[in-house]
Protein backbone atom coordinates (compact mmCIF):
# COMPACT_ATOMS: atom_id res chain seq x y z
CA UNK A 1 0.00 0.00 0.00
CA UNK A 2 1.35 3.40 -0.97
CA UNK A 3 0.50 5.36 2.16
CA UNK A 4 2.13 8.57 0.92
CA UNK A 5 0.00 8.71 -2.24
CA UNK A 6 -3.07 7.74 -0.22
CA UNK A 7 -2.54 10.66 2.12
CA UNK A 8 -1.91 13.06 -0.72
CA UNK A 9 -5.23 12.05 -2.28
CA UNK A 10 -7.35 12.26 0.88
CA UNK A 11 -5.74 14.98 2.96
CA UNK A 12 -8.25 17.45 4.41
CA UNK A 13 -6.50 20.45 2.85
CA UNK A 14 -8.59 23.09 4.60
CA UNK A 15 -6.91 22.12 7.89
CA UNK A 16 -3.39 23.50 7.94
CA UNK A 17 -0.84 24.61 10.49
CA UNK A 18 -0.92 24.53 14.28
CA UNK A 19 -3.94 26.65 15.13
CA UNK A 20 -6.97 24.42 14.61
CA UNK A 21 -10.21 25.47 16.28
CA UNK A 22 -13.85 24.46 16.30
CA UNK A 23 -14.48 26.99 13.52
CA UNK A 24 -12.06 25.05 11.33
CA UNK A 25 -13.53 21.60 11.86
CA UNK A 26 -17.28 22.33 12.02
CA UNK A 27 -17.65 22.79 8.23
CA UNK A 28 -16.02 19.39 7.74
CA UNK A 29 -18.08 17.74 10.48
CA UNK A 30 -21.23 18.88 8.66
CA UNK A 31 -20.41 16.25 6.02
CA UNK A 32 -20.82 13.45 8.56
CA UNK A 33 -23.57 12.20 10.86
CA UNK A 34 -22.32 13.70 14.09
CA UNK A 35 -23.94 14.23 17.46
CA UNK A 36 -23.38 17.02 19.98
CA UNK A 37 -22.89 15.20 23.29
CA UNK A 38 -22.47 18.25 25.50
CA UNK A 39 -20.71 21.56 25.88
CA UNK A 40 -17.40 22.90 27.10
CA UNK A 41 -16.94 25.26 30.04
CA UNK A 42 -17.55 28.22 27.70
CA UNK A 43 -20.52 26.57 26.03
CA UNK A 44 -18.89 25.30 22.84
CA UNK A 45 -20.30 22.06 21.42
CA UNK A 46 -18.37 18.81 21.73
CA UNK A 47 -19.03 16.47 18.83
CA UNK A 48 -19.16 12.70 18.63
CA UNK A 49 -18.92 10.80 15.37
CA UNK A 50 -19.69 7.07 15.14
CA UNK A 51 -19.12 5.19 11.89
CA UNK A 52 -18.59 1.58 10.81
CA UNK A 53 -20.36 -1.69 11.45
CA UNK A 54 -17.58 -4.05 12.49
CA UNK A 55 -17.41 -6.06 15.69
CA UNK A 56 -14.19 -4.45 16.99
CA UNK A 57 -14.89 -1.09 18.60
CA UNK A 58 -12.22 1.64 18.61
CA UNK A 59 -12.58 4.90 20.53
CA UNK A 60 -10.37 7.83 19.44
CA UNK A 61 -10.20 11.36 20.78
CA UNK A 62 -8.03 14.36 19.95
CA UNK A 63 -7.20 17.83 21.27
CA UNK A 64 -7.97 17.22 24.91
CA UNK A 65 -5.00 19.59 25.09
CA UNK A 66 -6.17 22.54 23.05
CA UNK A 67 -2.79 23.44 21.59
CA UNK A 68 -2.14 19.90 20.28
CA UNK A 69 -3.77 19.89 16.87
CA UNK A 70 -1.68 17.64 14.62
CA UNK A 71 -3.66 14.49 15.34
CA UNK A 72 -6.93 16.36 14.75
CA UNK A 73 -5.76 17.10 11.22
CA UNK A 74 -4.79 13.45 10.75
CA UNK A 75 -8.19 12.30 12.00
CA UNK A 76 -9.97 14.27 9.30
CA UNK A 77 -7.62 12.83 6.69
CA UNK A 78 -8.58 9.43 8.07
CA UNK A 79 -12.30 10.29 7.88
CA UNK A 80 -11.86 10.99 4.17
CA UNK A 81 -10.41 7.50 3.64
CA UNK A 82 -13.34 5.92 5.45
CA UNK A 83 -15.76 7.67 3.10
CA UNK A 84 -13.77 7.03 -0.06
CA UNK A 85 -14.03 4.29 -2.65
CA UNK A 86 -10.66 2.91 -1.57
CA UNK A 87 -10.60 -0.77 -0.66
CA UNK A 88 -8.91 -0.03 2.67
CA UNK A 89 -11.70 2.35 3.67
CA UNK A 90 -14.37 -0.26 3.06
CA UNK A 91 -12.38 -2.90 4.88
CA UNK A 92 -11.93 -0.74 7.96
CA UNK A 93 -15.64 0.07 8.09
CA UNK A 94 -16.43 -3.62 7.78
CA UNK A 95 -14.02 -4.68 10.53
CA UNK A 96 -14.46 -1.82 13.00
CA UNK A 97 -16.99 0.46 14.59
CA UNK A 98 -15.33 3.77 15.37
CA UNK A 99 -16.28 6.41 17.90
CA UNK A 100 -14.46 9.74 17.55
CA UNK A 101 -14.35 12.87 19.69
CA UNK A 102 -12.29 15.02 17.30
CA UNK A 103 -11.95 18.01 19.65
CA UNK A 104 -12.44 17.35 23.36
CA UNK A 105 -11.25 20.79 24.47
CA UNK A 106 -12.63 23.44 22.06
CA UNK A 107 -12.05 26.27 24.57
CA UNK A 108 -8.38 25.40 24.89
CA UNK A 109 -8.15 25.07 21.10
CA UNK A 110 -9.39 28.63 20.62
CA UNK A 111 -7.16 30.00 23.39
CA UNK A 112 -4.26 27.80 22.21
CA UNK A 113 -3.67 26.47 25.71
CA UNK A 114 -3.02 23.01 27.07
CA UNK A 115 -5.71 23.45 29.72
CA UNK A 116 -9.45 24.06 29.39
CA UNK A 117 -11.12 27.39 30.19
CA UNK A 118 -10.94 26.61 33.93
CA UNK A 119 -7.16 26.14 33.57
CA UNK A 120 -7.47 22.41 34.30
CA UNK A 121 -5.37 19.87 32.42
CA UNK A 122 -8.01 17.39 31.25
CA UNK A 123 -5.35 14.70 31.08
CA UNK A 124 -4.92 14.97 34.84
CA UNK A 125 -8.64 14.88 35.60
CA UNK A 126 -9.46 11.21 35.10
CA UNK A 127 -10.09 10.53 38.80
CA UNK A 128 -11.78 13.75 39.91
CA UNK A 129 -13.72 14.24 36.66
CA UNK A 130 -14.14 17.83 37.77
CA UNK A 131 -14.63 19.30 34.30
CA UNK A 132 -17.52 18.92 31.85
CA UNK A 133 -15.14 17.86 29.06
CA UNK A 134 -13.66 15.09 31.24
CA UNK A 135 -17.13 13.91 32.21
CA UNK A 136 -18.24 13.73 28.58
CA UNK A 137 -15.13 11.78 27.60
CA UNK A 138 -15.68 9.24 30.38
CA UNK A 139 -19.39 8.86 29.65
CA UNK A 140 -18.65 8.29 25.95
CA UNK A 141 -16.11 5.64 26.91
CA UNK A 142 -18.56 3.87 29.19
CA UNK A 143 -21.46 4.01 26.74
CA UNK A 144 -19.38 2.87 23.77
CA UNK A 145 -17.51 0.13 25.68
CA UNK A 146 -14.56 0.00 23.26
CA UNK A 147 -12.09 -2.79 22.56
CA UNK A 148 -9.26 -0.28 21.93
CA UNK A 149 -8.69 3.37 22.83
CA UNK A 150 -6.49 5.83 20.93
CA UNK A 151 -5.42 8.88 22.95
CA UNK A 152 -4.14 11.43 20.42
CA UNK A 153 -1.68 14.18 21.40
CA UNK A 154 1.24 16.37 20.29
CA UNK A 155 4.64 16.60 21.94
CA UNK A 156 7.15 19.44 21.91
CA UNK A 157 10.21 19.80 19.70
CA UNK A 158 12.46 19.02 22.69
CA UNK A 159 12.07 15.24 22.42
CA UNK A 160 14.48 12.85 20.75
CA UNK A 161 14.14 9.16 20.02
CA UNK A 162 16.95 7.99 22.26
CA UNK A 163 19.99 10.14 23.01
CA UNK A 164 21.98 9.99 19.76
CA UNK A 165 20.46 12.99 17.98
CA UNK A 166 17.40 11.52 16.26
CA UNK A 167 14.28 13.61 16.68
CA UNK A 168 11.12 11.89 17.94
CA UNK A 169 8.71 12.61 15.08
CA UNK A 170 6.13 10.17 16.44
CA UNK A 171 6.09 8.58 19.87
CA UNK A 172 3.83 5.93 21.36
CA UNK A 173 2.99 4.50 24.76
CA UNK A 174 1.10 1.50 26.03
CA UNK A 175 0.22 3.06 29.41
CA UNK A 176 0.75 1.27 32.69
CA UNK A 177 -2.13 0.08 34.84
CA UNK A 178 -0.22 -0.05 38.14
CA UNK A 179 2.80 1.42 39.91
CA UNK A 180 4.93 -1.63 39.06
CA UNK A 181 4.41 -1.06 35.34
CA UNK A 182 3.44 -4.71 34.93
CA UNK A 183 2.41 -6.09 31.56
CA UNK A 184 -0.86 -7.98 31.38
CA UNK A 185 -2.88 -9.14 28.37
CA UNK A 186 -4.58 -5.74 28.08
CA UNK A 187 -1.35 -3.78 27.95
CA UNK A 188 0.25 -6.40 25.72
CA UNK A 189 -2.43 -5.87 23.08
CA UNK A 190 -1.61 -2.16 22.95
CA UNK A 191 2.11 -2.96 22.69
CA UNK A 192 1.49 -5.30 19.75
CA UNK A 193 -0.31 -2.60 17.78
CA UNK A 194 2.46 -0.10 18.55
CA UNK A 195 5.06 -2.57 17.28
CA UNK A 196 3.13 -2.90 14.00
CA UNK A 197 2.85 0.87 13.60
CA UNK A 198 6.53 1.30 14.37
CA UNK A 199 7.52 -1.28 11.74
CA UNK A 200 5.65 0.68 9.08
CA UNK A 201 6.87 4.09 10.25
CA UNK A 202 10.49 2.95 10.18
CA UNK A 203 10.14 2.84 6.39
CA UNK A 204 9.31 6.56 6.36
CA UNK A 205 11.08 8.05 9.41
CA UNK A 206 13.85 5.59 10.31
CA UNK A 207 15.10 5.97 13.90
CA UNK A 208 12.60 8.76 14.56
CA UNK A 209 9.96 6.83 16.51
CA UNK A 210 10.03 7.11 20.29
CA UNK A 211 8.56 5.29 23.26
CA UNK A 212 7.02 7.55 25.86
CA UNK A 213 7.76 7.10 29.57
CA UNK A 214 5.39 4.61 31.23
CA UNK A 215 5.42 5.99 34.76
CA UNK A 216 1.97 5.32 36.24
CA UNK A 217 -0.43 8.16 37.01
CA UNK A 218 -4.05 7.14 37.49
CA UNK A 219 -5.10 10.77 36.92
CA UNK A 220 -4.04 10.43 33.27
CA UNK A 221 -6.71 9.17 30.92
CA UNK A 222 -4.56 6.48 29.28
CA UNK A 223 -3.48 4.99 32.59
CA UNK A 224 -7.05 5.07 33.86
CA UNK A 225 -8.51 3.32 30.82
CA UNK A 226 -5.78 0.67 30.86
CA UNK A 227 -6.56 0.21 34.56
CA UNK A 228 -10.18 -0.29 33.48
CA UNK A 229 -8.98 -3.16 31.24
CA UNK A 230 -9.14 -1.55 27.80
CA UNK A 231 -5.99 -1.56 25.63
CA UNK A 232 -5.07 2.09 25.19
CA UNK A 233 -2.46 3.66 22.92
CA UNK A 234 -1.00 7.12 23.41
CA UNK A 235 0.01 8.87 20.18
CA UNK A 236 2.43 11.80 20.42
CA UNK A 237 2.88 13.80 17.21
CA UNK A 238 6.33 15.38 17.36
CA UNK A 239 8.75 17.36 15.23
CA UNK A 240 10.14 16.56 11.80
CA UNK A 241 13.02 18.48 10.28
CA UNK A 242 11.85 22.01 9.30
CA UNK A 243 8.22 20.98 9.82
CA UNK A 244 7.01 23.47 12.43
CA UNK A 245 3.53 23.37 10.90
CA UNK A 246 3.50 19.60 11.61
CA UNK A 247 2.29 18.73 8.12
CA UNK A 248 4.76 15.89 7.55
CA UNK A 249 4.12 14.61 11.06
CA UNK A 250 0.41 14.67 10.30
CA UNK A 251 1.11 12.31 7.41
CA UNK A 252 2.99 9.95 9.73
CA UNK A 253 0.07 9.86 12.16
CA UNK A 254 -2.25 9.03 9.26
CA UNK A 255 0.05 6.16 8.28
CA UNK A 256 0.22 4.95 11.87
CA UNK A 257 -3.57 4.95 12.21
CA UNK A 258 -4.16 2.85 9.11
CA UNK A 259 -1.24 0.45 9.57
CA UNK A 260 -2.14 -0.21 13.20
CA UNK A 261 -5.78 -0.89 12.40
CA UNK A 262 -4.77 -3.18 9.52
CA UNK A 263 -2.67 -5.12 12.02
CA UNK A 264 -5.59 -5.49 14.44
CA UNK A 265 -7.92 -6.92 11.82
CA UNK A 266 -5.33 -9.10 10.05
CA UNK A 267 -3.35 -10.53 12.95
CA UNK A 268 -3.65 -12.22 16.31
CA UNK A 269 -2.89 -9.46 18.80
CA UNK A 270 -2.84 -11.80 21.80
CA UNK A 271 0.78 -12.94 21.41
CA UNK A 272 3.39 -10.97 23.32
CA UNK A 273 5.55 -8.45 21.45
CA UNK A 274 6.98 -6.78 24.55
CA UNK A 275 10.60 -7.34 23.52
CA UNK A 276 10.07 -5.55 20.20
CA UNK A 277 8.14 -2.81 21.98
CA UNK A 278 10.98 -2.21 24.41
CA UNK A 279 13.43 -1.93 21.51
CA UNK A 280 11.70 1.28 20.42
CA UNK A 281 13.95 4.13 21.59
CA UNK A 282 12.90 5.86 24.79
CA UNK A 283 11.74 9.47 24.47
CA UNK A 284 14.37 11.80 25.89
CA UNK A 285 14.54 15.57 26.31
CA UNK A 286 17.68 16.25 24.26
CA UNK A 287 16.70 18.91 21.70
CA UNK A 288 16.51 22.66 21.44
CA UNK A 289 15.27 24.50 18.38
CA UNK A 290 18.63 26.31 18.09
CA UNK A 291 22.10 25.68 19.45
CA UNK A 292 24.98 28.11 18.95
CA UNK A 293 28.45 26.73 19.67
CA UNK A 294 31.81 28.38 20.36
CA UNK A 295 30.52 31.88 21.05
CA UNK A 296 32.99 34.47 22.34
CA UNK A 297 31.67 36.81 25.03
CA UNK A 298 33.23 39.43 27.27
CA UNK A 299 32.30 38.45 30.80
CA UNK A 300 33.51 40.33 33.86
CA UNK A 301 36.41 41.76 31.90
CA UNK A 302 37.49 38.44 30.45
CA UNK A 303 36.94 36.84 27.06
CA UNK A 304 35.43 33.37 27.35
CA UNK A 305 34.05 30.82 24.89
CA UNK A 306 30.63 29.39 25.62
CA UNK A 307 27.53 27.90 23.99
CA UNK A 308 23.87 28.72 24.27
CA UNK A 309 20.53 27.38 23.12
CA UNK A 310 17.29 29.04 22.09
CA UNK A 311 13.80 27.59 22.07
CA UNK A 312 10.64 28.69 20.32
CA UNK A 313 7.62 29.73 22.34
CA UNK A 314 4.35 29.25 20.47
CA UNK A 315 2.40 32.46 21.01
CA UNK A 316 -1.14 33.19 19.79
CA UNK A 317 -1.18 36.73 18.38
CA UNK A 318 -4.10 38.03 16.31
CA UNK A 319 -5.44 34.50 15.83
CA UNK A 320 -2.14 33.28 14.40
CA UNK A 321 0.57 31.21 16.02
CA UNK A 322 3.90 32.98 16.08
CA UNK A 323 7.12 31.15 16.91
CA UNK A 324 9.25 33.46 19.04
CA UNK A 325 12.74 32.27 20.01
CA UNK A 326 14.13 32.91 23.49
CA UNK A 327 17.45 31.94 25.03
CA UNK A 328 16.83 28.80 27.11
CA UNK A 329 20.21 27.51 28.31
CA UNK A 330 23.80 28.76 28.45
CA UNK A 331 26.83 26.57 29.04
CA UNK A 332 28.30 23.26 28.02
CA UNK A 333 25.01 21.84 26.62
CA UNK A 334 26.36 18.32 27.04
CA UNK A 335 24.17 15.72 25.37
CA UNK A 336 21.99 18.36 23.72
CA UNK A 337 21.19 18.75 20.02
CA UNK A 338 19.69 21.57 17.98
CA UNK A 339 17.22 21.37 15.14
CA UNK A 340 19.41 24.19 13.86
CA UNK A 341 23.10 24.13 14.85
CA UNK A 342 25.46 27.05 14.28
CA UNK A 343 29.19 27.03 14.97
CA UNK A 344 30.42 30.58 15.56
CA UNK A 345 34.10 29.62 15.49
CA UNK A 346 34.81 32.01 18.38
CA UNK A 347 33.14 35.04 16.84
CA UNK A 348 32.22 37.76 19.32
CA UNK A 349 28.61 37.95 20.54
CA UNK A 350 26.79 41.28 20.73
CA UNK A 351 23.21 42.46 21.20
CA UNK A 352 21.27 45.61 21.99
CA UNK A 353 21.47 45.05 25.73
CA UNK A 354 24.64 44.10 27.64
CA UNK A 355 26.30 42.00 24.93
CA UNK A 356 25.91 38.83 26.99
CA UNK A 357 23.28 36.14 26.29
CA UNK A 358 20.75 35.94 29.11
CA UNK A 359 18.06 33.40 29.88
CA UNK A 360 14.59 34.28 28.56
CA UNK A 361 16.05 37.02 26.37
CA UNK A 362 14.75 37.23 22.81
CA UNK A 363 17.18 35.49 20.43
CA UNK A 364 18.15 38.64 18.49
CA UNK A 365 21.91 39.17 18.36
CA UNK A 366 25.00 39.50 16.19
CA UNK A 367 28.13 37.42 15.76
CA UNK A 368 31.24 39.15 14.61
CA UNK A 369 30.78 42.37 12.65
CA UNK A 370 28.35 41.27 9.96
CA UNK A 371 26.33 38.21 10.95
CA UNK A 372 22.91 39.04 12.34
CA UNK A 373 20.39 36.68 13.93
CA UNK A 374 16.72 37.63 14.26
CA UNK A 375 14.32 35.39 16.17
CA UNK A 376 17.01 32.71 16.27
CA UNK A 377 17.62 32.61 12.53
CA UNK A 378 20.58 33.91 10.58
CA UNK A 379 19.66 36.80 8.30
Amino acid sequence: MNYIELHKEYKANSLFGRYITLNDIEPLLSNFSTEIIGKSVLGKPIYKYIVGYGKTKVFMWSQMHGNESTTTKALFDFFNILHSQEEIGGKLLQEFTFCFLPMVNPDGAELYTRENANMVDLNRDSVDLSQPESQLLRKTFEDFNPDFCYNLHDQRTIFGAGTSGNVATVSFLAPSFNENRDVNEVRSKAMNVIVAMNEELQKHIPNQVGRFDDGFNINCIGDMLTFLNVPTILFEAGHYQDDYYREYTRKMIFIALISGLKHICENDVVHNEIEKYLLISQNNIVFYDFIYKNIKINYDGKEIITNFAAQYNEELIDEKIQLNAYIAEIGELKGKFGHVMYNAHKMLYSDNDENIPKLNQKANFCLGKNIKFVNGLKK
